[in-house]
């Protein structure tokens, strides 16, 4: 995982756990906030390794028992190791896998992201993780005014919380900390909206950065 990625990934979670205005945080509270976060990933990732691990088990339980009840080893002597039979891909089975894979994706995706904060020489990841922090605190009402003003009517109170907060982060990003390119922020704000948020998510969310990166004349 790239560093910025993973940057972007953090300061999602630590924009969910603010419970008062940002202007209220310090960088310290940021930083607290922050190793809270990893906390709750690692933890997290665990209990998603363990779903995993239950979705293997399943797994391979039903395959057992499709081999142990296969005709040509129903016929078979008692004791006698069962052979080894072709089986069809039931929808039953393809929805463990994907199941299985979503829940390992996350859970990789959380200790990638905990290594890059907690490693010494990743520091990269929480040093940009609290620029925008910072930024956001600095520039919170111009950047809501931005969100306001392209949500086609909608109060902005009234934002699904998720999507106010990949908004939030990819502003801030595109005007105030100006460091990666436009396109990046704004594919990897989509693909945070698809992973975490709702249906059509990720369209709101790429319609109002257009829309900003269009009326305030960026490049780059």
């Amino acid at each position: 995982m790239q560093a910025r990625r993973a940057s972007r990934e953090l300061a999602l979670i630590l924009f969910s756990q603010f419970e008062k205005e940002i202007t209220h945080y310090s960088r310290k509270d940021f930083e607290n906030i922050m190793l809270k976060s990893v906390r709750i990933l690692s933890n997290s990732a665990s209990e998603d390794l363990k779903l995993t691990v239950g979705s293997l088990i399943d797994i391979k339980a039903m395959l057992d028992d499709y081999e142990a009840e296969h005709d040509s080893n129903l016929s078979r002597p008692i004791g006698v190791k069962n052979k080894p039979v072709q089986i069809p891909m039931t929808d039953e089975m393809i929805s463990k896998v994907d199941t299985m894979l979503d829940v390992a994706e996350k859970a990789i995706l959380a200790l990638e992201i905990a290594e890059f904060t907690t490693l010494e020489n990743q520091s990269e990841v929480k040093n940009y993780t609290i620029e925008i922090a910072e930024q956001f605190k600095l520039h919170a009402k111009e950047v809501d005014s931005e969100i306001q003003k392209y949500s086609n009517g909608w109060d902005i109170s009234r934002l699904v919380k998720m999507d106010k907060d990949i908004l939030r982060i990819a502003i801030t990003e595109l005007l105030f900390v100006k460091d990666a390119p436009l396109r990046v922020v704004c594919d990897e704000a989509v693909e945070l909206a698809k992973k975490y948020s709702t249906e059509d998510s990720s369209s709101f969310v790429n319609g109002i950065l257009a829309k900003i990166i269009v009326e305030n004349g960026l490049k780059g």
